[in-house]
């Protein structure tokens, strides 16, 4: 029997970015890149892993607006012409490097978009969906979902219903796509406030997670700390992140992403190259991207770069893989040796760290996995509902209010650069509340109309737009989105209360934002 435990989350998550209007608008590089750099390489690695019969148990959060243009066929097409133009590009940096010391990490990349093209049109039927899926029923994998579009809960929650709309419409999607309810979920950006679990449990939510102080500060202190989970007193059971295995590998300075053997991800040849060689290969308006194509190395904390060994790279993962596994072996012997119950330390990420910011993390975690099941017997993976299996009964405390973001409250999402947004949200919930508990037998054109007009509102309320505005990058794409969909939100509201519907715009609507096509609009009526 395993000491303990170690709980691997990964969460997956990309706002909705769907235009009709052309196929050459920025924002959906970020779902192209993450495809081919992320999601397909994490499927290669539990299809090496199974291939060799090697056990694994990962948790990964898919979340909503993910599956959703994951599973979108207008999406799939264009993903197939944007790495069809990659292959093109590869297939010409391996004849422009071949006499260079590049040569080799060209080739790499012809052979890795390749491979992507084989499993994404052939494997996958152009639906990753049904991959993980598959790995889901093989038990390799627990997927478990997030908000229905990343709303920000804590300052959601001045109407519950708002809250509540998130997490039911989340649900549904959730089930429509896997097949099953889940049983937990990520809530965005880790944000707990007392009260959101109610929701959660009203739903049928098993658990979440939350930062490491939002556990150690919660309303009595937790016996275990953060290796074993808190029961609300709603029934819904919180796990806490552990920092130390989380900095190894989130770290850009201190972990593992930031060693000198790995790829550099800010040299990308998009940028690098001549102009008028690279520009068939990046937007059309002449703006330089990120092709996937980099051939230098990390080398140091000055410009200088090295080139990109790929095999040294390779060698540094598993013994990054090896050093990690000895320090949870450490880790876990030790609380074994002060605990009444076998520990689990829980190492949540951000999907997208591992291929697209961290080049080599796909390969980290399989050879991790490898490293678990057959070079130790400290500890083992294992999911949060296994472990609730071993462990059914829990200390009852609530959690206090945290993310994970800086400074672990609200700051990044509540700031001088986005607070204007809240109170249009906060009345728009409003508005909606009001409107689904004065119709909530609507038919025909007035319940399409209801059901867009939620369907706007849902995509207002995503935490990506205010995150994108506190960063300072692509403010004015997250700005027009929001109030583009708070424009589209009110004047439907307006429409509806005058019995007026534009039926021809609001077709035009349901065609260009047709996320959860299943979506019940009397989710934001007042609950009781």
């Amino acid at each position: 029997m395993p000491k303990g435990f170690l709980c691997l989350v990964l969460h997956a998550h990309l706002p909705y970015v769907r235009h009709t209007e052309h196929e050459h608008f920025l924002e959906e590089r970020w779902l192209f890149e993450a495809i081919t750099e992320t999601y397909i390489p994490l499927l290669s690695t539990l299809e090496s892993l199974q291939r060799d019969g090697i056990p694994a148990r990962l948790t990964l959060s898919i979340s909503p607006p993910l599956a959703a243009m994951l599973a979108d066929p207008l999406l799939q097409q264009r993903y197939i012409s944007h790495l069809d133009l990659l292959l093109e590009l590869a297939e010409k940096e391996v004849e422009r490097t071949r006499d260079t010391c590049f040569a080799p990490t060209a080739r790499m990349y012809l052979d890795r978009f390749r491979q992507a093209r084989i499993l994404f049109s052939h494997h996958y039927q152009r639906n990753l969906l049904q991959g993980f899926k598959g790995f889901q029923e093989a038990g390799y994998l627990e997927i478990i979902t997030c908000a229905a579009t990343h709303g920000y809960l804590p300052l959601l929650a001045t109407q519950q219903s708002a809250v509540r709309a998130q997490i039911g419409t989340a649900v549904q999607a959730h089930t429509h796509h896997f097949g099953q309810p889940p049983a937990g979920i990520w809530l965005p950006e880790c944000a707990y406030s007392e009260g959101i679990d109610e929701v959660l449990a009203e739903f049928g939510i098993k658990f979440f997670f939350v930062d490491t102080h939002g556990l150690l500060f919660a309303s009595r202190r937790p016996r275990y700390g953060i290796f074993a989970p808190l029961r609300c007193p709603s029934g819904v059971h919180a796990f806490g992140r552990d920092v130390e295995s989380s900095k190894q590998v989130w770290s850009a300075s201190e972990g593992y992403p930031g060693d000198f053997d790995y790829r550099e991800y800010y040299r990308d040849i998009g940028f690098d190259l001549d102009i008028e060689y690279i520009k068939p290969y990046i937007h059309p308006d002449g703006i330089r991207v990120n092709t996937g194509i980099k051939y230098y190395r990390i080398t140091g904390r000055t410009n200088h770069k090295e080139p990109y060994v790929p095999e040294t790279a390779r060698e540094k993962a598993a013994v990054h893989a090896g050093n990690f596994l000895f320090n949870r072996q450490l880790q876990i012997d030790y609380l074994a040796g002060i605990m009444d119950r076998r520990p689990i330390v829980v190492a949540p990420y951000d999907a997208e760290l591992f291929g697209h910011w961290w080049y080599e993390g796909p390969l980290f975690l399989e050879y991790l996995c490898r490293k678990v099941a057959c070079d130790q017997d400290t500890f083992r993976l294992i999911t949060p509902s296994q472990y609730l299996q071993l462990y059914p009964v829990n200390q009852t405390a609530t959690p206090c209010t945290s993310s994970w973001g800086n400074k672990g409250y609200h700051e990044v999402w509540l700031c001088q650069s986005n607070d204007w947004v809240y109170r249009h949200l906060h009345m728009a919930a409003t508005y909606m509340q009001e409107l689904a508990d004065s119709r909530p037998q609507a038919a025909g054109t007035e319940r399409r109309a209801l059901t867009q007009a939620a369907r706007e509102l849902l995509l207002a309320q995503s935490s990506d737009w205010a995150f994108i505005m506190s960063t300072g990058t692509m403010v004015d794409y997250a700005v027009r989105r929001t109030r583009c969909h708070l424009d589209n939100f009110l004047r439907l509201c307006r429409q509806i209360r005058e019995g007026n519907i534009d039926e021809q715009w609001l077709n035009v609507l349901e065609e260009k934002h047709n996320i959860f096509p299943h979506l019940d609009y009397t989710l934001f009526r007042t609950a009781g």
